[in-house]
């Protein structure tokens, strides 16, 4: 996007870490690249820093620790500070809890005219402590005052926003999670085709493949879904897991995938490690399950609904807003093994049913999730804060 001088607007997009720029922000970013927009990105250094700079997306590395460090913090609250303000960008736009705090901070005292965030699921919960969700309550209020706009991609998050008095209802809108329903296409791949990925996979085809994509760690219920398949294998020997996940080691509550022994199913769960091409992964599954005890909306529940396949998640903000319960697959208690385990024996019994699950849940996600959605939803949101803050 251009002002009457020729000069584009300049964005910039704050992010934790590599990865969520990489899987979560990229098409918006291409999106915004292609709608004219000088596109600019900082977020920690990773491994697809390179990939991401290739294709055209400017970026600058400064280091977001994901625990609470004030020190380093203070460090990173500067280097942003003095980023922003040298290169005098129109719009900045965070994400994630980390970047956000400190980039909204970062980009009111650079002077920065507009200033969004996304939030993706608050961290706190109704039944933490009471002084961890009045700590992150405060985080959240102080840094939605720097903000002019403030995204949510569920509406449970919203309600919550208004009640704890985090933001003014004027300042939110509802921006849901988005996907290229053209990747995320089950007509894309034939069955020689999963039978051949099967084969390099070592999964065996006359196994049925319950999947979960997750980061590996415990928050992401990994420990209850083993729990759960060890109960699974008792009534469906001939059944695989497939376990799709980055590993976390800075995280306190990451887990090793040697951890499996423990339940005696290591001979039936192969673990993939992160992949770049999950949308080749989903098609072999009969169920999908995330048994997760916190998300902002479980983007990999959407992308398996719009592969066709049954979701099994858990009973938690976010996941209900992804999936319908008895409609696109079943909620379960999070936390609760025995649950899950006969949500998705029930499915495995009832492969008619599961497939209908699964049917209703591609069509879901073509009305509610397709990202030229949330294309639109950012375009139009711009255009009023360049209009209303630039007189653009």
């Amino acid at each position: 996007m251009k002002v009457k001088s020729g000069k584009k607007i300049k964005i910039c997009y704050i992010a934790s870490v590599d990865v969520t720029v990489k899987f979560v922000l990229f098409n918006q970013l291409k999106f915004l690249e292609a709608e004219g927009y000088d596109v600019h990105v900082v977020c920690s250094r990773g491994k697809w820093i390179s990939e991401i700079a290739n294709e055209g997306i400017k970026v600058k590395t400064i280091r977001f620790k994901r625990r609470i460090t004030p020190i380093s913090d203070l460090f990173s609250l500067a280097k942003l500070f003095f980023y922003l303000r040298r290169e005098k960008f129109d719009i900045v736009h965070t994400h994630t809890p980390k970047a956000s705090l400190l980039g909204q901070l970062a980009a009111k005292a650079a002077g920065i005219p507009i200033i969004v965030n996304t939030i993706h699921g608050f961290y706190f919960q109704r039944h933490d402590p009471w002084l961890k969700r009045k700590f992150f309550i405060l985080i959240n209020k102080i840094a939605a005052k720097c903000s002019d706009l403030i995204f949510f991609v569920n509406r449970e998050d919203m309600n919550t926003a208004v009640r704890e008095k985090i933001c003014s209802s004027g300042a939110m809108r509802y921006f849901g999670g988005g996907i290229d329903v053209r990747r995320f296409n089950p007509e894309r791949f034939s069955m020689d085709f999963n039978a051949k990925k099967k084969k390099q996979l070592g999964v065996d085809p006359s196994h049925k493949v319950i999947g979960i994509i997750a980061r590996m760690v415990k928050e992401k219920g990994y420990l209850d879904l083993f729990c759960a398949f060890e109960i699974i294998l008792k009534s469906f020997p001939k059944t695989t897991l497939l376990a799709v996940g980055s590993l976390e080691p800075e995280k306190k509550d990451a887990i090793e995938p040697s951890i499996v022994s423990r339940y005696e199913i290591e001979n039936n769960v192969i673990f993939l490690g992160e992949r770049t091409d999950v949308d080749h992964i989903y098609p072999l599954m009969d169920i999908f399950v995330l048994p997760s005890y916190r998300e902002g909306l479980g983007i990999s529940a959407i992308e398996a609904s719009a592969m066709g396949k049954p979701v099994v998640g858990t009973d938690i903000r976010g996941i209900r807003e992804a999936v319908e319960d008895g409609i696109t697959g079943k909620l379960v208690p999070a936390g609760d093994p025995n649950k899950l385990a006969e949500a998705i024996i029930y499915l495995m019994k009832n492969p008619a049913e599961a497939r209908k699950m699964g049917e209703r849940g591609r069509t879901k996600v073509e009305k509610e999730f397709n990202e030229n959605l949330i294309f639109d939803r950012i375009k139009e949101e711009y255009k009023r804060l360049l209009s209303e803050k630039l007189k653009i």
